[in-house]
């Protein structure tokens, strides 16, 4: 692959930057995300040039969302397609991480958000995987997970019924989930919705939710001190799909900020190493504050 004349072509087709970013910072994190798709077409833990770096389908869809949002797009699509497609498991109908590999929820999840995301057909995999999900999404994660790749198909099955009462147990005298914070209460609320639940009251999950904005301007888990893009980004996809917004924008904005790094790339929380995962969680919210 001719990795520097696709990135070049990558950043001078690139539609305008996310929100909050500036042009030249847009294509500082394009940059970043394009050096890690490998030979095989999968985008791998580091950038293909900097030793063996193994595909992920984790990572594959995270890089291919990730650059939707920071205005670029997948160097060779054909080969992150054909590299997702060889993660596909006939015999169950699920996906694993990498070829080969052992399919899970998580991963046959994550496997129809690529193809979506890819633009790939989805008639070999979406019935399949579908079918996966239904007979094995047992938990709340799994079942949470399951969700977002249902909504990336387009489908929603029989058990999606059975999912809403599992979720319904979670839910508190004050319309809060699991243990009343944001990220609990987030989630949950996302799975309903997603699922085509009903959720009620709306206003109660929204007071829940802003109340759980911390000083630094980002959400984390319950007991931990500091926040982190990937609770944020579960608490603003809440708000997204409610059409609301937190109480304090700018100091969630600031907070994304603080988890950028030189290199273009963001890390989970300020201060950590870039990964394709933080800076995906950073895309997505940037791009939903910009709505």
């Amino acid at each position: 692959m001719k990795r520097s004349a696709l990135v070049v072509l990558c950043l001078f087709a690139a539609a305008p930057a996310v929100f909050g970013q500036g042009a030249g910072q847009g294509r500082a994190t394009v940059v970043y995300l394009t050096a890690f798709q490998t030979s095989d077409g999968g985008f791998g833990e580091s950038p293909a040039g900097a030793g063996s770096s193994k595909s992920s389908l984790r990572l594959t869809s995270s890089a291919a969302r990730a650059l939707k949002y920071f205005g670029g797009d997948v160097p060779d699509p054909k080969a992150a397609s054909a590299f997702v497609a060889s993660c596909f498991d006939k015999e169950s109908g699920g996906f694993a991480d990498r070829p080969g590999g052992k399919p899970d929820v998580a991963t046959t999840a994550v496997g129809l958000m690529a193809v979506a995301a890819l633009k790939m057909p989805a008639e070999p995999y979406a019935e399949p995987a579908v079918a996966y999900l239904a007979g094995r999404a047992k938990t709340f994660e799994e079942i949470r997970i399951a969700a977002a790749g249902l909504e990336a198909a387009g489908k929603r099955p029989a058990a999606a019924d059975a999912w809403l009462k599992e979720v319904a147990k979670l839910r508190r005298d004050d319309g809060s989930y699991g243990d009343g914070g944001a990220r609990d209460t987030g989630g949950a609320a996302v799975v309903v919705l997603r699922l085509g639940g009903t959720l009620a009251p709306r206003d109660a999950v929204l007071k829940t939710i802003r109340t759980g904005q911390r000083g630094d301007g980002g959400f984390g888990k319950t007991g931990a001190k500091g926040s982190e893009l990937e609770t944020t980004y579960r608490v603003m996809r809440c708000f997204m799909m409610l059409k609301g917004k937190p109480a304090d924008v700018a100091g969630l904005r600031a907070f994304v900020a603080k988890c950028r790094n030189a290199d273009g790339g963001y890390g989970v929380a300020p201060g950590e190493k870039s990964s394709t995962g933080g800076t995906y969680y950073a895309g997505s919210v940037l791009h939903w504050l910009g709505e």
